[in-house]
């Protein structure tokens, strides 16, 4: 990848892991025909030394623990940091929305459940729980996490909720942080299910309100894959409109 042509993009996105790709957020991009450039740091991309000159910023979910001691994390958070100190509003998916937590001053941590699966999402009624969200009051979305951001950053909004994860999404001046996946793809939660992980079929039987099974997350995918990509364009197109130029 040329790292001279990542200031030609409106977007940038941050992807932690070969299998956690833009997905949604990707074709959405492309449908609206913004110039985005993508960069991976498990395949070998470097994340630049600054944002500037990007409208808006777009940090990707992955399998890694948001404290783990890793290079590309910090270096991540600080790129969240410079976009909000240069007005570049910020999305973040998962580990992006953890990332953002603890670049804020939020504290991330380890839930007592994890969430798999197509599970309802409670939303919130203030005016920016509206604006990003929509008007109603609950949506069914797709969860893949055993982390969360426990506590939320200084002056941050919570605007959604589960029973398993009470923080499910946050905004903060021009930015949003979310703990589900807005912009799953059946694509990519194929390409999860071939390696959920060692650790998915103990989960299974740990946790049935919260880990969903193959059959039933097949199931879900079919019933709830249209609202999830309806919800995601609300969303991009909120965090859109609050580009600066």
């Amino acid at each position: 990848m040329n790292p001279s042509l990542i200031h030609n993009a409106d977007v940038l996105v941050l992807q932690h892991l070969n299998e956690d790709g833009p997905g949604y957020l990707g074709q959405w991009l492309d449908e609206q025909g913004l110039r985005w450039q993508v960069l991976c740091t498990e395949a070998g991309d470097a994340y630049p030394a600054s944002v500037k000159g990007f409208r808006g910023l777009a940090v990707l979910g992955g399998a890694w623990s948001a404290n783990d001691d890793r290079p590309s994390l910090r270096q991540a958070e600080a790129l969240i940091r410079e976009a909000d100190a240069l007005g570049i509003p910020v999305i973040g998916h998962c580990l992006g929305g953890q990332l953002m937590a603890r670049a804020f001053g939020g504290r991330v941590e380890t839930l007592l459940q994890p969430e798999i699966g197509w599970l309802p999402l409670h939303i919130g009624r203030s005016a920016s729980a509206r604006a990003w969200l929509g008007e109603v009051p609950a949506a069914t979305v797709y969860q893949w996490h055993h982390d969360s951001f426990v506590q939320l950053p200084p002056n941050a909004e919570l605007i959604a909720s589960s029973s398993a994860c009470a923080h499910q999404a946050f905004a903060l001046r021009q930015h949003l942080a979310m703990q589900f996946h807005i912009e799953i793809t059946p694509q990519k939660i194929n390409d999860w299910m071939v390696y959920p992980g060692d650790a998915y079929p103990d989960l299974v039987q740990r946790s049935p309100d919260t880990v969903q099974d193959p059959q039933a997350i097949a199931v879900g995918t079919a019933r709830h894959q249209a609202g999830s990509e309806r919800l995601a364009r609300r969303i991009y197109e909120t965090w859109r409109s609050r580009w600066t130029r």
